[in-house]
């Protein structure tokens, strides 16, 4: 299936009509509609959605749920898609044709049982009589098919199912979302677009037809009181799904709200800053804290360095100390040496006498006894005065054992530890000098700037922005405080309601039908299990190829793994260690770079021949990402690819040259009196008229 032409009319920017004609070849698949900022790329896109389902564009992407919603409905969202001249024409009654319009041919299209060579369909509204139509001609021609189906159910059906088009209308910047999906909620909403693009949601259909049947038959078979009980039951599992749903959308409000906030959070803070005053009331005041922590750091550095100062003479008397140590020791060894006088006295005394009592032993005679004792008293007397001699020769301090060690413990610390730590002292109390000084220069300068008018205006906006944040995230937690109580209760009325049920017994007939849907729900479940692994398998293989192809860096995503747990499929990429890689630790780039390989996946996946719309194509990759995209991605996403850039900064002339042997036609945005409308060039006259036109106003 391509696209042959599509024409405008009065679509927002494109006033009046305009036509845009593809012609696609087989041999080159890709077209280029080039244009700046603000000429209709984005809106190109928008009426793709709008033309193929209207008041359905909501269920494509929460980008357009969340634009009819702040439109106050899809009845008023619509008439913003009219072009604004042509609405205020009307309005001042200049003009009486207020109609909008997108009509797109199809060509080369499989429709089953209606062979066809083209397909037309058109969407308008008029404002005048405030009306949509829509109308579908196969070969220039009715048919009894899209009217017998609707033509809403034709498209989704048979052309391109709504729930996968963001996989082929789609912004190559912001399909980092499909990698950046984390809660339960967006990776089932995720699910859904996969089962849908992988084949398994018809089956999930049929399953939930099934299970409906069984529930219609199992209560079918109540009784006229119990249907009293199974009316309240259903009534409060009514009531309860819908209030679910209500918090759930007040949750995803909240979260829209909290982001929006943040947005401008930011923006006001850069505004500051730029006022050359970024500092808000919370910052100057943890400043000042911050300041009188380093006043007190100060003082207690102070106070280290006034001990270290206590011992400074000593440090400064140098040799002197080391003699005073040598002196001590000298004294030390002396004392150790010595014995107290007393002591050796008895001992000396002792001993002669033991000695005079051996001599006796001897039976000497008088005289020779008289000697040997005479001899003996004059040796000890000698003894003890060449001991006090020597003794009061040296010993000039007489340092206690207790008192030395002290001196040995201060000595020792100036001679190792001392240096290290004073010089340590002083550093820390520089730093703290030099970190004090800029606070109190920083503080001075906020307190100087603080009654600037427009910076107190930006704080007062900064201010109430952060309060609307702590104020909507205290209701989201009180919305998830009440979303777990309806579950909780859901699940037990659930509960009830299944143990009642059985309690119902069905007719013969409806017994018999039950067993069977019984049967056929756990064939289908089977079934769908099994596409399902089969699937998993078949997207790891394509995801992990398409990563390889468009990835310089190879070893870094190593392999992919797809979970699937009930009714939720979880894509986890894995590095060399089997470990998985936080999608969050990726760069934008590099997240871009796996949605886009996903993306590609799922459209090989799904089996559906439909052209790919690309807005932004490179605007996050560096130039060897860019070329292996050029190269691999493009040329075999689709037989038709269209890529909206924005040249020299999305496309370079380098890229495009890469690019040029599959482009087969190539159109630029122009824009004049407000309004856009396309202009062909030859595919290698890009970047001539882009030069041609910057030469202009240059001059």
């Amino acid at each position: 299936m391509k696209i042959n032409k599509i024409k405008f009319q009065n679509f927002r920017i494109y006033k009046g009509e305009n036509e845009i004609l593809f012609a696609p070849n087989a041999s080159k698949n890709i077209s280029i509609i080039a244009g700046k900022n603000g000429f209709g790329k984005t809106t190109f896109l928008t009426s793709l959605i709008w033309v193929f389902y209207g008041k359905m564009m909501s269920e494509v992407e929460d980008k357009y749920k969340k634009d009819i919603k702040n439109s106050g409905g899809y009845e008023k969202f619509i008439k913003t898609l009219l072009n604004r001249e042509v609405k205020t024409d009307y309005e001042n009654n200049i003009k009486n044709n207020p109609v909008l319009s997108v009509e797109i041919e199809l060509k080369d299209i499989l429709i089953p049982s209606i062979p066809c060579k083209s397909v037309v369909i058109k969407r308008s509204y008029n404002l005048k009589t405030d009306s949509e139509d829509l109308k579908i001609m196969i070969d220039g021609l009715e048919n009894e098919l899209t009217k017998e189906v609707g033509f809403e159910v034709f498209i989704n059906d048979f052309i391109l199912p709504r729930e996968i088009a963001k996989f082929f209308f789609f912004d190559a910047e912001k399909i980092v979302s499909l990698a950046e999906a984390k809660s339960k909620a967006e990776l089932k909403n995720l699910s859904k677009a996969y089962s849908e693009v992988l084949g398994i949601k018809k089956y999930e259909d049929l399953k939930k037809n099934l299970e409906t049947l069984l529930t219609k038959l199992r209560r079918s078979g109540a009784s006229p009181m119990q249907q009293t009980k199974l009316f309240d039951l259903t009534d409060s599992e009514t009531e309860l799904l819908g209030m679910i749903e209500i918090n759930q959308d007040k949750q995803a409000n909240i979260d829209r709200e909290i982001t929006n906030h943040k947005i401008n959070s930011d923006n006001l803070q850069e505004k500051l800053i730029r006022e050359g005053n970024g500092i808000t009331l919370e910052e100057l005041q943890k400043m000042k804290s911050e300041r009188d922590n380093l006043k007190e750091e100060s003082a207690s550095i102070k106070n280290k360095l006034k001990k270290l100062m206590d011992i400074a003479p000593l440090v400064i008397a140098g040799k002197k100390l080391v003699l005073l140590k040598e002196q001590l020791v000298f004294e030390q060894n002396i004392n150790s040496n010595s014995v107290d006088k007393t002591i050796l006295a008895e001992e000396l005394n002792s001993f002669s006498t033991i000695l005079l009592k051996k001599l006796e032993a001897l039976n000497l005679d008088s005289k020779t006894k008289s000697k040997v004792e005479e001899a003996l008293k004059e040796t000890i007397s000698e003894k003890e005065t060449t001991k006090q001699s020597s003794s009061s020769d040296k010993v000039l301090l007489d340092y206690t054992t207790e008192q030395f060690r002290n001196f040995e413990a201060v000595f020792n610390n100036i001679k190792g530890a001392f240096s290290s730590q004073f010089n340590a002292v002083v550093q820390e109390e520089k730093n703290n000098r030099i970190y004090l000084s800029k606070l109190y220069q920083q503080i001075k300068q906020a307190e100087a700037r603080k009654d600037n008018p427009l910076a107190q205006k930006l704080r007062e906006e900064k201010k109430e922005a952060e309060d609307k944040i702590t104020i909507l995230t205290l209701n989201k937690g009180k919305l998830i405080e009440e979303y777990d109580s309806y579950n909780t209760r859901l699940t037990s009325t659930r509960k009830v309601l299944s143990e009642y049920e059985k309690d119902f017994k069905l007719v013969e007939t409806d017994q018999k039908k039950f067993e069977v849907t019984e049967k056929l729900l756990i064939k289908i479940n089977t079934i769908i299990q099994k596409i399902k692994e089969d699937k998993k398998y078949s997207l790891q293989k394509s995801i992990m190829l398409g990563l390889k192809k468009i990835m310089h860096k190879n070893d870094f995503i190593y392999n992919v793994r797809v979970n699937v747990v009930d009714d939720v499929m979880d894509i986890d990429l894995l590095d060399k260690n089997d470990e998985i890689i936080d999608k969050d630790s990726l760069s934008k780039g590099e997240q871009q770079l796996y949605a886009t390989a996903l993306l590609k996946a799922l459209v090989d996946e799904s089996g559906i021949k439909f052209p790919v719309f690309i807005d932004s194509p490179l605007q996050k990759f560096d130039k060897y990402h860019s070329k292996n995209i050029i190269k691999e991605f493009y040329p075999a996403i689709s037989e038709q690819v269209v890529l909206f850039p924005l040249l020299e900064k999305e496309l370079s002339e380098l890229e495009y040259d890469y690019l040029k042997p599959n482009v087969n036609k190539v159109f630029v945005i122009e824009n004049h009196n407000n309004g856009s409308s396309f202009k062909p060039f030859a595919v290698d006259q890009l970047f001539t008229h882009l030069k041609q036109e910057q030469d202009v106003y240059a001059n």
